[in-house]
């Protein structure tokens, strides 16, 4: 094959190249892991057009809508596919999520009970489900069970300081000033400027003196 030859075929291939990248498809879930949550939406609402019952699509949509703070459309477009297949958990977890920040605390707490005797305990979104578990126990005044999820989601999760913060408040509420202290001191070395934390702590300091 003479020189020619060879550059005309590495330019071929160099075109194909570029065609190909030019016209891959879009990853929904790299945009919604990269922040980007709008496109991801965007995407994923194109991907339904073309195929109502693509789940993975409702799923990564219904996560990028929550993440956008669009809660009321994230539980509609949730519901569409909980019609589609019922048993989803990656759907059940993301309308409970939905349905949290709504204020329909009774029946996130539902589906995230359901959620979390459905999956292992290596399930990505279980941490913050537990924790969410125990803001809604907080808000009921149920602080032995706020101090059960809050435990489970810090196990799963160790490095959120306001997870420990609220640990410590639904142990201080319980009376439990020791061990309320502890979960207030790690929230205080993963981020000491967390005031919640640090004000707890003295509250249940001056209850031990």
């Amino acid at each position: 094959m003479n020189l020619k030859r060879i550059a005309l075929v590495s330019l071929c291939a160099l075109a194909l190249s570029s065609a190909f990248a030019q016209t891959e498809k879009p990853d929904a879930l790299k945009l919604y892991n990269s922040g980007n949550f709008r496109d991801a939406i965007s995407v994923c609402e194109d991907e339904l057009a073309l195929n109502p019952n693509n789940m993975e699509s409702y799923t990564v949509l219904c996560w990028a809508l929550v993440a956008n703070g669009q809660y009321l459309e994230a539980e509609t477009r949730a519901q569409e596919a909980r019609r589609i297949n019922s048993y989803d958990v990656r759907i059940i977890e993301v309308l409970g999520e939905a349905k949290y920040y709504l204020g329909k605390l009774e029946e996130a707490l539902s589906l995230f009970q359901r959620y979390v005797s459905s999956v292992p305990e290596n399930a990505g979104r279980l941490g913050k489900v537990y924790y969410l578990m125990g803001e809604i126990y907080i808000n009921q005044a149920r602080y032995e069970h706020a101090d059960i999820s809050l435990t489970m989601a810090v196990r799963l999760e160790q490095n959120t300081a306001l997870w420990w913060s609220r640990l410590g408040y639904a142990r201080e509420m319980t009376k439990s000033y020791s061990s309320a202290i502890a979960a207030y001191d790690q929230a205080l070395v993963l981020n000491p400027q967390l005031r919640d934390a640090s004000n707890g702590k003295l509250r249940c300091q001056s209850h031990l003196r």
